[in-house]
């Protein structure tokens, strides 16, 4: 290892938590070169990157394209001199023989080497193994200011890996990560953070990807920890962002002979430890400590930091959903949205995302009122429009439901008027926002949540139309709960206070309510995520107290419209386990539990 005498005090880290787009490697390397010029103004001398920086991440079958990954490669070379006086980790993906997940990392200009990703998750919406072949060793870098491990995302949550490479003794561990947004997935990773670091008194730079992918969100919240776990310094969330510290080193040694753990730690003796393979660098990295801001001794310097703001997952999970929206529309060519407005509250709450999301300017609401709709719906509609200040249209479908029935009347005129009747006017109402959609090149949101999406409370190609369902993984419960919220936080009624406290109806039948066809929606719910995020079986869901023939029904509905949900809209992911490539069933399936 370098010569611990010939080190500096500290040295100024940084992570560059920034947006990147899966497949634009032009825009992806122009922002890389950009921020490493701002952490050059920070006088910063180890930056890192989120992982897959240069492609984006998920990039999925782009990655068997030979020419997409050899594309890279030549993006990586522009970056090299743009590192002078710097150590800078970005992700990418090489072909060495097979195709790796991988980090260069650069030193003063010149690219050390390349860390391959270890840990390959293919569990939730991960899929790594169908791309990547495994990296065979851990890799440390010898520079003039520190010794540095650099692992990529999963690594660190393999407490063994982490471990080998503490173990190694290196000063710091830089780990690249696309880390997907669920609720309370922050706090996890926070706290294994800080339990590496307080593991192996090692400081860490933990950069997070942030933005929208299809169906995921990234929600940044990047962290640099002391060895201590001390949180240094913490990305905004659902914003780009440079943040930096300074890691001091006899912190680290200090807390190496305090609590001299490593001592009885054998390399040898590590499950599954990977060879360690060492890199020296011959560049060399600016010098900061000697122009950096003295500690402020006007307050106790070591006094204990109040505990961040009490976690609210229902805040969290609106704010990715308004990442999420923005990202698809601007990073997919659209510039506006469209969305049916029907007075009611799952409607109402996608349309306030989308203002959050895209400006008031932007977003289009389609008032489409039939012979069933009530009064209160149609003024709860324009209320909403006005409180928002977007536009909205009115077509009444009552004169194109009369012309479909009268087309059907000889067909249908043994059978008594059922579904039939009430999914037409649904799909009257898709093909306007369809066509309006067509001609104005808006994109239609779908506002179903996960609670019907779950049980086929819906109709397919009528208010199942759209091209990103923005509360399809948000249940009815915490439609309720986020509509409260954003009013809350608004200081004012945006949703109608009578959008959210009338029962709710599709209002495709005379005093239709939800309850006619479903439970209500607080056992409904918990029924659904028992079975859907937990894989209970009917038998675990009735010990958790519910009614048996309840969770069979509603169990049977959940299997029953696995085929309306294959062909539903992308769902925006906010909890651990969404529709799509979360939960892969198979349509056709004799299986019950």
């Amino acid at each position: 290892m370098t010569n611990k005498q010939t080190k500096p005090s500290f040295i100024r880290v940084a992570a560059g938590q920034i947006n990147t787009t899966v497949g634009d490697l032009d825009g992806n390397t122009e922002k890389i070169i950009e921020w490493i010029d701002q952490a050059r103004a920070h006088r910063v001398q180890i930056l890192a990157f989120p992982e897959l920086t240069i492609c984006g991440y998920p990039p999925k079958d782009l990655l068997l394209k030979t020419q997409f990954i050899a594309d890279q490669q030549k993006y990586l070379e522009a970056i090299l001199p743009e590192t002078k006086g710097m150590l800078v980790t970005v992700g990418l993906v090489i072909r060495e023989g097979d195709s790796y997940n991988a980090a260069a990392v650069i030193h003063d200009g010149k690219l050390l080497g390349f860390v391959r990703k270890v840990g390959l998750p293919n569990y939730r919406v991960f899929d790594e193994k169908r791309y990547f072949r495994r990296g065979e060793y851990l890799s440390v870098f010898q520079t003039n200011v520190a010794d540095v491990g650099v692992l990529i995302c999963e690594d660190l949550w393999h407490a063994e890996t982490a471990a080998n490479m503490a173990a190694s003794g290196v000063d710091l561990i830089v780990c690249l990560s696309a880390s997907p947004f669920s609720v309370y997935r922050s706090l996890e990773r926070e706290t294994l953070i800080k339990c590496r670091c307080q593991d192996h008194s090692v400081g860490m730079v933990f950069c997070n990807q942030v933005g929208g992918q299809d169906e995921l969100i990234f929600d940044g919240r990047s962290v640099i920890a002391s060895p201590q776990g001390n949180i240094l310094a913490q990305g905004e969330a659902f914003e780009e962002d440079l943040i930096t510290a300074d890691i001091r080193f006899e912190e680290i040694h200090r807390g190496r002979l305090a609590v001299p753990m490593q001592r009885d730690v054998v390399l040898s003796d590590i499950p599954g430890r990977e060879e360690i393979h060492i890199f020296t660098s011959k560049g060399a990295t600016a010098s900061v400590w000697e122009t950096a801001a003295p500690l402020d001794l006007s307050r106790n310097p070591f006094l204990p930091k109040p505990a961040s703001h009490e976690y609210d997952p229902i805040e969290d999970a609106y704010q990715a959903l308004v990442l999420g929206v923005r990202d698809y529309i601007q990073k997919n060519g659209f510039r506006d949205a469209i969305i049916g407005l029907s007075g009611g509250i799952d409607s109402a709450l996608t349309a306030v995302i989308a203002v959050d999301a895209l400006g008031s300017d932007h977003v289009i609401g389609v008032s489409m009122p039939s012979r069933f709709s009530s009064d209160h719906s149609k003024s709860d509609a324009a209320d909403l429009a006005r409180n928002l200040g977007i536009q909205c249209k009115q077509f009444a479908i009552e004169p194109v439901f009369d012309q479909y029935l009268q087309l059907f009347q000889d067909e249908f005129k043994d059978r008594k008027p059922d579904i039939t009747e009430e999914n037409l006017q649904a799909r009257i109402r898709g093909n306007i926002l369809m066509a309006l959609s067509n001609k104005f090149g808006c994109l239609v949101l779908a506002t179903g949540n996960k609670s019907e999406l779950a049980v086929g409370y819906s109709t397919l190609y009528g208010d199942m139309c759209g091209g990103l369902a923005v509360i399809g993984d948000v249940p009815k419960t915490w439609v309720y709960e986020m509509s409260r919220y954003r009013n809350q936080a608004a200081g004012k009624p945006l949703i109608p206070e009578n959008t959210i406290t009338k029962p709710p109806s599709a209002e495709l039948r005379e005093d239709q309510y939800d309850t006619d066809s479903l439970p209500e929606y607080d056992v409904l719910d918990g029924i659904l995520h028992a079975y859907i995020e937990q894989d209970c079986s009917i038998a675990e869901i009735v010990e958790l107290g519910y009614d048996a023939d309840l969770a069979r029904r509603v169990v049977n509905l959940v299997d029953r419209a696995e085929y309306k949900r294959r062909q539903a809209a992308i769902v925006l992911r906010v909890t651990s386990k969404a529709f799509g490539s979360d939960r892969r069933l198979p349509v056709t399936n004799k299986y019950r539990s």
